[in-house]
């Protein structure tokens, strides 16, 4: 299994520099969409419902502080440890929601259910670290 490490490299050497929110919900869709293809999460690790959409608070710190990033902020990934059908799936998302804007993506994310149910009665643009759970990943996604 690939770590957020890993993917968060591959979608920078793939996309190039591109900023901090955007990269986490491609990351989040990455996630989503692997997991409803292959039926098992792309990478272990769990997003929680931030104000600004799905976050890895792991993949925050990295860039904590910074607008943008690109592949120099996850030296510690490594895209080769990523399998071909990973790696067709990420492409699969970079094709889809790769040209959209951070904003745009931001949004999409507040219209869905996962994100929704997991910040519950959470106010719009509280902080929340309320977990998203595969389940309500799977069951959402799968579902369109």
């Amino acid at each position: 299994m690939a770590t957020i490490y890993d993917v968060a490299r591959y979608i920078t050497e793939k996309q190039g520099e591109m900023s901090a929110m955007k990269l986490q919900k491609l990351m989040y869709y990455a996630q989503a969409w692997h997991l409803v293809w292959e039926e098992q999460p792309l990478f272990p690790d769990m997003f929680e419902a931030w104000a600004n959409g799905p976050v890895l608070p792991a993949i925050y710190d990295k860039h904590r502080g910074q607008f943008k990033v690109d592949k120099s902020f996850f030296r510690d990934g490594n895209a080769t440890n990523l399998s071909k059908t990973e790696k067709e799936n990420i492409g699969k998302v970079l094709e889809f929601y790769g040209d959209k804007t951070a904003q745009w993506l931001s949004n999409l994310t507040h219209q869905e259910d996962p994100w929704l149910k997991a910040r519950g009665d959470t106010p719009i643009g509280a902080p929340s670290n309320a977990e998203i759970s595969l389940s309500a990943i799977h069951e959402y996604y799968s579902s369109l």
